[in-house]
């Protein structure tokens, strides 16, 4: 959700700036612009839509700047228009700013500004910052105070960079909920920005802000200090993956791409992980605190989207091998709610981009609770990985396409892991144990397996196009696999698409079905085959076309279902990690065959970073 770049250094900036800009395109964003201090003064362009047409409004310009800032912006207050993009201007028009984030008390520091003289153009309310920065930046005083001052007075969330005529060769970067991360370059220069992936192309050596702090940098290099002026001495970080991770590699698409990878990536978040031969885990990330983890009796998760489907797998496993009670609570609703919890309760938090905004707030409210609070996140140094107390990292490289597969299923092979790890400190047998580990270990090549079907999954979605409507079943570990079917479909087509516990139809459901809405049907051989057969019969009955994913042909000759996919077995615990692929590849081959965008679906963003 919206992007932020600044460069300083010895090259031009522009150019950076944009390449930047068009690293994190996949973040979802409405409009972009760019702000470039020129030797005699700002240079200054936005527009309204993709970051092309902003290209095609700098064709001609040529830039020696070599400081700027740029923005891709996801509106939320006021529409995507010239004047309400990125950057804002402060009255005399020497301060300019980007912004990621919500400024809660915009309205009423907009009406006390207005009654000091300032006047405000746009609709939005991050204009409000770039007013509010210049009141306080009277003569005398440093730009970093006068943002320290200003910021004080915010309430809500930003991350954000400035640049000032005051101050020609300093950019001020700040922090609080929206990330920033700050990259040195071998020849000097700094890129800060709100996404690794702009500045990967350039340094792999980072800093990433923490909340309440503020980076001020120019030529001669950089410093971090809070809001309070307190210096922050924090060492360089290396990103573990390159440039070459973030680029489509020959693919139609990122979503593609990040598809047909899931037999590498799982590999990626197994490895190192399995004890072969003890049936034991080993968690890095939970060593720190072995003994609470022991001691927990009661789990929650919390999550949104894809992450609470993969999270609702974890329910079962968890309860299933590890006899701990688990509730699955979406992040969005989870700190509105009164909930009994004891000292022995953990909260889980799992979120690809560990900035997620709902999240971050349940995990905030489980810390005030005094609760274990654990992590499951894709991205180091992101914010969930610092504010919890330990955690784990899924180490699939970055996710470009907004619709997240390969974090899915590695977010699914952690919980495994989770499960046994909880469950041989308790009663897990060692040969339950083995099994699982073993199981699991082989799914990448069983994944491959799937892949050799891509094509042929790919051309029966296109036969579907047309379809307005669908319906996803699952039953037991297929059920949140079919809610995740369904979300993927809804993403990137815009057609409505529900998933269903299968055992729900007859309560409701089953009414919807008729020859103009398929029904997919996750149907593999686990221990509730034969129920979930009786539920492909219903559909039949009532005359809706059927797509089952199965284990065997056998399905299709018992259930007359239209069309089936078959994927390998293996155990019942595991099957999520398999049955999902196909959904993720008909879902991709449907909205292509659409002529829809897949990676950039409207309206969403890869990194909800509001409320």
């Amino acid at each position: 959700m919206c992007g932020i770049i600044g460069y300083v250094g010895t090259q031009r900036a522009l150019p950076v700036i944009m390449e930047g800009l068009k690293r994190m395109e996949y973040r979802g964003y409405d409009s972009a612009g760019v702000s470039i201090m020129d030797p005699v003064g700002f240079f200054t362009l936005k527009r309204a839509g993709k970051l092309a047409v902003l290209e095609g409004a700098l064709e001609g310009h040529s830039h020696a700047g070599t400081i700027g800032i740029g923005h891709i912006r996801w509106a939320t207050h006021g529409a995507p228009t010239d004047i309400n993009a990125h950057p804002h201007y402060s009255c005399r028009g020497d301060l300019h700013l980007v912004h990621n984030g919500i400024i809660e008390n915009y309205r009423e520091l907009r009406d006390e500004l207005t009654a000091l003289g300032h006047t405000f153009v746009s609709e939005t309310d991050t204009e409000v910052l770039a007013h509010l920065i210049e009141q306080e930046l009277q003569p005398g005083v440093p730009l970093e105070t006068a943002t320290e001052r200003g910021l004080k007075k915010v309430v809500g969330a930003y991350g954000l960079a400035l640049i000032s005529a005051r101050e020609p060769e300093k950019i001020i970067a700040a922090r609080l909920g929206s990330p920033l991360v700050l990259g040195v370059v071998p020849d000097g220069s700094l890129i800060v920005a709100s996404d690794v992936a702009a500045i990967i192309a350039h340094t792999r050596d980072v800093v990433y802000l923490q909340d309440r702090e503020m980076a001020v940098l120019t030529p001669k290099g950089y410093a971090i200090r809070t809001l309070d002026a307190q210096e922050v001495s924090r060492p360089l970080e290396r990103v573990e993956w390159d440039i070459g991770s973030a680029e489509k590699g020959g693919h139609a698409h990122f979503m593609l791409k990040e598809i047909l990878e899931q037999p590498d990536t799982l590999n990626a978040t197994l490895l190192g992980r399995i004890i072969s031969g003890e049936g034991l885990v080993k968690m890095g990330g939970l060593e720190t605190i072995a003994d609470r983890v022991r001691n927990i009796d009661r789990l929650i998760i919390v999550a949104c989207g894809s992450a609470r489907h993969a999270g609702m797998v974890g329910e079962y496993l968890i309860e299933e091998y590890a006899d701990i009670p688990v509730e699955v609570e979406l992040a969005s609703e989870f700190r509105y709610r009164r909930f009994p919890a004891g000292g022995k309760t953990a909260v889980l938090a799992i979120s690809q981009s560990g900035e997620t905004a709902d999240t971050l707030a349940a995990l905030h409210e489980a810390k005030r609770r005094g609760l274990l609070t654990l992590g499951l996140v894709n991205v180091a140094g992101s914010s969930i990985a610092r504010e919890t107390d330990a955690g784990m990292y899924n180490h699939v490289g970055p996710e470009i396409a907004v619709a997240s597969t390969k974090a899915f299923t590695s977010q699914l092979a952690l919980l495994v892991l989770l499960a046994v790890y909880l469950g041989r400190q308790r009663r897990l047998s060692h040969a339950l144990s083995e099994e699982l580990l073993h199981g699991l270990s082989q799914l990448p090549l069983q994944m491959g397996k799937v892949m050799q079907q891509a094509e042929g999954i790919i051309a029966l979605a296109q036969k579907y196009r047309h379809a307005e409507r669908w319906l996803y079943l699952g039953r037991k570990y297929q059920y949140p696999v079919a809610l995740e079917g369904a979300l993927k479909l809804k993403e990137i087509s815009y057609c409505h698409a529900e998933g269903f516990a299968a055992g729900e139809m007859k309560h409701g459901p089953i009414a919807l079905v008729d020859a103009a809405t398929p029904t997919v049907v996750l149907a593999p051989r686990d221990s509730v085959y034969e129920k979930t057969i009786s539920n492909i019969e219903e559909v039949r009955a009532r005359g809706g076309a059927i797509i089952a994913i199965a284990n065997d042909e056998e399905t299709v000759q018992r259930s007359l279902v239209d069309h089936a996919i078959i994927v390998p077995r293996t155990l019942e615990a595991l099957s999520p990690l398999l049955t999902v692929v196909p959904l993720q590849l008909f879902a991709y081959g449907f909205a292509v065959a659409r002529g829809l965008d897949v990676d950039k679906p409207r309206n969403l963003a890869k990194s909800v970073t509001v409320e």
